[in-house]
């Protein structure tokens, strides 16, 4: 199932987008190729928020993000425009995330919550767990994490719009799934790190009286 996930991910994200932006852009022009280039990575997030009944904060912050974008590439008029107008909502939520963490509500222990949630763990029991010290300041580096992806990788776009412009749209949607690959696998690193943690402190929970405990190990990558 992972394997095929991976296999969707490229040609939905990377492969027909670069395939619609290299042969439409001479008849389309670079705003409408690029534009259009978007629509299969949308359907296609849409398709997996629906199938995984994502419908909670992980879910909420998808959609606004996949909404926002979208909406912000519909208003931006120009291939230039639009590109820079992703560099600056990249700013915003990189900020946005890391205010979550100024609120106490870091991002990523509720992304982690929902995990367990749809293992079928009560979210009230596993949030108040994953807000234990020991547990809460890995998410907040978690957190810190996703918000400097997002910070890392407008900087990076607006880094190669500068260098090379709009007609390199196809080696700039490269480096960025690229980098987008990289911090994805070190943001699963953080939480398989965090979810063995939280299993050392169960196996410390357990006496000879005590065969289980009330959570499992979360989240589950």
């Amino acid at each position: 199932m992972k394997k095929s996930i991976v296999v969707f991910d490229l040609l939905f994200y990377l492969i027909i987008p670069y395939l619609i932006w290299n042969q439409g852009r001479d008849m389309l022009g670079d705003y409408y190729a690029i534009l259009l280039s978007s629509v299969p990575g949308f359907i296609y997030t849409i398709y997996r928020f629906v199938k995984e009944k994502q419908f909670n904060v992980t879910g909420m912050f998808i959609l606004f993000s996949l909404f926002a974008g979208t909406t912000i590439d519909l208003l931006s008029g120009s291939a230039g425009r639009m590109l820079w107008n992703q560099v600056f909502f990249g700013i915003f939520m990189g900020l946005l995330i890391f205010s979550t963490i100024f609120i106490k509500q870091p991002l990523g222990m509720h992304f982690a919550v929902d995990i367990a949630y749809l293992q079928g763990e009560p979210r009230n029991e596993t949030q108040a767990l994953y807000r234990k010290p020991e547990f809460y300041k890995h998410f907040v580096w978690l957190t810190a994490l996703f918000a400097f992806r997002s910070l890392f990788q407008a900087g990076l776009k607006s880094y190669l719009l500068m260098e090379y412009g709009v007609k390199k749209y196809d080696f700039i949607l490269f480096a960025m799934k690229i980098s987008g690959w990289i911090f994805g696998a070190l943001i699963t690193a953080g939480f398989v790190f965090i979810s063995v943690k939280i299993y050392n402190y169960h196996e410390k929970k357990k006496g000879p009286e005590e065969p289980g405990s009330n959570i499992r190990t979360e989240p589950k990558i």
